[in-house]
């Protein structure tokens, strides 16, 4: 048993479009809460670092030293070179071996964006085992 009601034909067509008026203006506004939101999330503080009390290490038999000195000249051991020299200056220094740890000790007045750029020298001449050198602090009684 079924029932057919029909009442003619239907006056209703379907509607395939999408409004994105809505979309848009909901994406604008969240651009807009975004632009003002994001520099807001950085954070710009001048930072004084800790002293560090970490124990000391044993010293190797024969430690590799790179200095930077304070007029920012590199020194190997105590030869002083170029930069340009120093990838075969390490490898005279360290026998070819790359896996070799570098001391790397800087004058306190050296900027840190000088010694990132030894940093950088050292990785690209192959040794990536950088120890960082510093004054011990005796630890308060």
């Amino acid at each position: 048993m079924s029932v057919r009601l029909d009442h003619g034909e239907d006056s209703l067509a379907d509607i395939h479009e999408i409004n994105v008026t809505p979309f848009i203006d909901v994406m604008l506004v969240l651009l807009i809460i975004f632009m003002v939101a994001a520099p807001l999330a950085t954070v710009d503080i001048a930072v004084n670092l800790p002293t560090a009390a970490a124990e000391t290490q044993p010293r190797p038999p024969m430690p590799l030293y790179l200095s930077v000195k304070a007029d920012l000249t590199l020194a190997v051991g105590d030869q002083v070179i170029a930069r340009s020299d120093l990838g075969e200056a390490l490898a005279a220094a360290a026998n070819g071996d790359k896996d070799a740890r570098i001391f790397l000790r800087a004058d306190k007045t050296v900027p840190y964006g000088d010694l990132m750029e030894v940093m950088n020298l050292l990785r690209g001449a192959g040794y990536l085992k950088i120890a960082l050198v510093g004054l011990e602090k005796a630890p308060a009684p």
